[in-house]
C-alpha cells in the first residue's frame, strides 16, 4: 500500500472512510518545507481550493493513509485529478517514527485567491479531528477567507 499524505478536508477521517473505505489511519505527521496556501480561485464553487507549496520556513500538518490501489482511484476522482484540477507529488513527511514517503495531491493551478469561510471552517474542523495542534487549528480559523452570498 501507498502512503497518502492528506492535507485538506481528507483530514477528517470520517470523511476519508467514505472516499476510501480500505484505506485505515497511519499517523499524523509535517510536511516541513511547505505551507497551506489555495489557489484556482476560478476553479471552486465557493472560492479559492487548498493546495500546499514549498516554503522553507514553514509547515503543513498531515494525516497519513495506507491507500490500496482501489481506495487510490477513488481518491482521484474526489480530488479531480482526472479533470487535471490536482495532481499527484512524492513528498517526505516527518512523523514521530522518522521520515515517510508519501503521495499527496497539489492544485495544478496559480496560488491566490481566498477560501469561503464555509470551506474553511470544513478545512479546520478537519485538522481538529485529525488531532493537529490547537494553534495549528486557530491559525486555519483565524485565515483570511471570503464571504459566499445567495
Amino acid at each position: 500500500m501507498a502512503l497518502y499524505a492528506a492535507y485538506g478536508s481528507n483530514l477528517d477521517p470520517h470523511q476519508m472512510l467514505q472516499r476510501a473505505p480500505h484505506s485505515p489511519p497511519a499517523g499524523t505527521g509535517w510536511l516541513v518545507g511547505w505551507r497551506l496556501t489555495f489557489g484556482g480561485a476560478d476553479q471552486g464553487w465557493e472560492g479559492a481550493l487548498a493546495t500546499v507549496v514549498e516554503d522553507p520556513d514553514a509547515q503543513v500538518f498531515v494525516m497519513l493513509y495506507d491507500v490500496p490501489p482501489m481506495d487510490e482511484r477513488e481518491l482521484d476522482f474526489w480530488e479531480g485529478a482526472e479533470l487535471a484540477l490536482y495532481r499527484k507529488l512524492r513528498v517526505r513527511v516527518q512523523t514521530l517514527d522518522g521520515t515517510a514517503l508519501a503521495w499527496l495531491y497539489v492544485l495544478d493551478d496559480y496560488e491566490g485567491g481566498l477560501p469561503s469561510a464555509r470551506y474553511l471552517g470544513i478545512l479546520a474542523d478537519a485538522a481538529e479531528m485529525a488531532g493537529a495542534p490547537a494553534d495549528y487549528v486557530a491559525d486555519l480559523r483565524a485565515r483570511p477567507c471570503r464571504s459566499v452570498g445567495p
